[in-house]
């Protein structure tokens, strides 16, 4: 399972078998795919017939099954959330420094679950799956889905684990977008949501980049219109540009001028420009690396459906753009937080949620964290964002009953 955001500050221990792994991991960890044979009616109209869900658990289910935490993944990511798999240590999951025993999220006291949305491309059922209809991958017949959509799946994989409530939903970025769907869709099995640089939709300049991305993959000659698997082809270009687009709007200025400047690579001799339209600065060459190094691991149809649930999201739309009139049924405890160089999902965004929230007079804890880091941040292990996120969750275990902290792993001691 790959994905590209392993957290650089996740210290590790060496271990004499697979190298480094992160202290305080969940350890080795296992994926389940699970079936549904119940047909998935979409808002499109559009009907999946069946599905599988990839999904992972760290922690225990205890008897009254109410310490259940749903984590929903960001346009990349997988249900690979905690840990490493055994055959391959260095596949760390995307917010291992989040998840673990004692750890914000801690899994000696919570039951969390990691799935994988269908449309993905890391074992769900997705355009690369076989349509039982035609006995060929769907490519580009394909679903066109919505947040919505995934919530609706995950509502029955809730239900496959006997979950009636979650202690809480949560997520970054478009993960947070299916916290607050929950909440809004769902408001009686969502006892607390957690939104990080998250928004309750895009601004035309985020729909713009995606156009950018999308238009770049749909304009590469290997994609076929969609059905690039049955020619054995990959549209790398394409799928390479659209990474490259993303990963400028997950960075902030600051951190690209701090990592980059205008540092040339192997400059010309007496530190000239080569005059030619070859890697010659250092930026353009991580961006290259970047947009490579996706496309051997991601689905280009993937990225056109996840990118369009991201554009078609927003709860107010049928509320004639009244955002506190689409939380008026929501009943759940929020926590959210922003970071102040996210350009992407900005603290503004988040402080339209909490003002609708507490027009609402629901409970609302709000932090944003001046942090460097960009969009990006929400994957990395600030300390004041972790403290945050930690506390939040200790608040919960108490209004559950559940247990003490007994681990030292996180960033707060007890």
């Amino acid at each position: 399972m790959a994905t590209d955001s392993v957290p650089s500050a996740n210290a590790g221990a060496l271990s004499p078998s697979c190298g480094l792994i992160p202290v305080g991991s969940v350890g080795p960890v296992q994926a389940e795919l699970i079936a549904f044979d119940e047909p998935l009616h979409l808002r499109s109209g559009q009907v999946l017939p069946s599905y599988e869900l990839a999904v992972e658990t760290y922690g225990t289910l205890n008897e009254e099954r109410s310490n259940a935490v749903l984590v929903c993944h960001a346009l990349n990511a997988s249900h690979h959330v905690a840990g490493y798999y055994d055959d391959d240590p260095k596949s760390i999951g995307w917010w291992d420094n989040m998840v673990g025993p004692g750890k914000a999220v801690d899994t000696d006291r919570f039951f969390v679950i990691g799935v994988n949305n269908i449309g993905s491309c890391f074992g769900s059922t997705g355009p690369s799956s076989i349509n039982p209809a035609t006995g060929k991958p769907w490519g580009s017949e394909f679903p066109v889905l919505t947040v919505e959509d995934w919530v609706r799946a995950q509502a029955r994989l809730a239900d496959y684990f006997g979950i009636r409530k979650f202690a809480a939903v949560m997520g970054g970025s478009l993960g947070g977008m299916q916290a607050l769907s929950w909440a809004i869709s769902c408001p009686e099995r969502v006892e607390n949501c957690v939104v990080i640089a998250s928004t309750p939709r895009l601004s035309a300049q985020n729909i713009a980049f995606n156009e950018v991305a999308r238009s770049a993959i749909l304009s590469d000659p290997q994609f076929h219109g969609g059905n690039y698997y049955e020619h054995g082809v990959v549209p790398k270009a394409g799928l390479g540009v659209a990474r490259m687009v993303g990963h400028i709007t997950y960075l902030s200025d600051t951190v690209m001028a701090e990592k980059f400047g205008r540092t040339q690579r192997a400059p010309a001799q007496g530190g000239e420009y080569h005059y030619n339209y070859g890697v010659e600065f250092e930026v353009e060459s991580y961006l290259r690396y970047q947009g490579e190094k996706f496309s051997r691991y991601f689905d280009a149809n993937t990225y056109l459906i996840i990118t369009r649930a991201l554009d078609y999201f927003d709860p107010s739309r049928t509320y004639q753009g009244d955002l506190v009139k689409a939380l008026e049924k929501v009943v759940a405890k929020f926590l959210l937080v922003s970071f102040t160089t996210d350009w992407r999902f900005s603290p503004e965004r988040s402080r339209e949620m909490v003002q609708a929230l507490l027009r609402n007079q629901r409970q609302v804890t709000y932090a944003e964290i001046d942090a460097p880091h960009g969009h990006d941040a929400f994957l990395l292990e600030d300390p004041r964002y972790h403290a945050v996120v930690q506390g939040y969750y200790d608040q919960i275990a108490a209004n559950l009953g559940l247990p003490a902290r007994t681990s030292t792993t996180g960033v707060l001691a007890e």
